[in-house]
């Protein structure tokens, strides 16, 4: 068919074709490889994990069949005392969250460092549906503590939190997302506009439509230089949101910037949490 056309129209016609083919090419790679490309976890082995925690002033949280799932200081809080299930962002583990512990501490928090699956030393492999499933089960474990629970979800786990928030509301007593998006599929969009990412996407992290579905008190902490998911992500989730809820934005911080001490903008948003949750500050 080529061959009876124009030169010039058959040339044009073969580089389109090669730069369709090029471009399914692309597709497919980014579809097979897209979990690499968004789950970026830190591998340890157990004993080097138990090692590290002991340094840091960690103990194991183990599930009821004595496997390591997530980090707290080794003398469990009172009952009377809130807890907090903090789940991670995409990259390194839970361990490296215990910069966290200080700034909750000190508003009257004990915090859980949860693991997922496929970080630090625990089995499996990371995806969606794993790291729900494993957020609910561990939601389930600290219920049995007798404690009020709030759930604090760093990044990527915004999405985490926000749907065990919905699956479960009332074993939830609050919601603190820091650096959260509305919906991946629109910031794997922003940074790849190239690619159909609304079909590509395995992991789709529908934050928007799960924050409806929980009607407690939700703080959000924004990064108003976000480069990673983008402030206005953070705001339409707050929007969404059908219960009380605040959201602070930190005018010059990127993605990783937002300061860790105890005083605000985290003092303010977990204050926010105590009173909407009908606890009091």
């Amino acid at each position: 068919m080529l061959r009876s056309l124009n030169p010039w129209i058959a040339g044009l016609l073969k580089l389109l074709l090669w730069g369709l083919a090029a471009y399914a090419g692309l597709c497919l790679a980014a579809f097979l490889g897209q979990r690499r490309l968004m789950y970026f976890p830190e591998r340890t082995s157990e004993r080097e994990a138990l090692q590290r925690a002991a340094r840091l002033g960690l103990g194991p949280w183990r599930d009821g069949e004595g496997r390591i799932i997530g980090w707290r200081r080794p003398l469990v809080a009172p009952a009377h005392r809130p807890r907090v299930l903090l789940m991670h962002g995409n990259a390194g583990d839970a361990q490296g969250r215990v910069a966290y512990l200080p700034l909750l501490e000190a508003a009257g928090f004990e915090a859980v460092l949860l693991e997922y699956p496929g970080y630090g030393c625990r089995p499996g492999a990371p995806s969606e549906a794993a790291f729900v499933a494993d957020a609910r089960a561990a939601l389930a474990r600290l219920r049995t503590e007798g404690a009020p629970i709030f759930l604090l979800g760093e990044s990527l786990g915004s999405g985490v939190a926000a749907q065990v928030a919905a699956a479960d509301p009332a074993a939830v007593a609050g919601l603190l997302l820091v650096t959260p998006f509305a919906r991946m599929t629109e910031v794997a969009a922003w940074h790849y506009p190239i690619f159909p990412m609304g079909l590509l996407l395995r992991d789709r992290w529908n934050s928007l439509d799960a924050i409806r579905n929980y009607p407690g008190p939700v703080s959000l902490l924004i990064a108003g230089r976000d480069e990673v998911v983008g402030a206005p992500q953070g705001h339409r989730l707050a929007e969404a949101c059908p219960g009380p809820n605040k959201a602070w934005e930190v005018p010059l911080a990127g993605h990783n910037e937002l300061p860790l001490h105890p005083g605000p903008p985290w003092s303010e948003a977990l204050a926010f949490l105590r009173a909407r949750s009908g606890m009091g500050q």
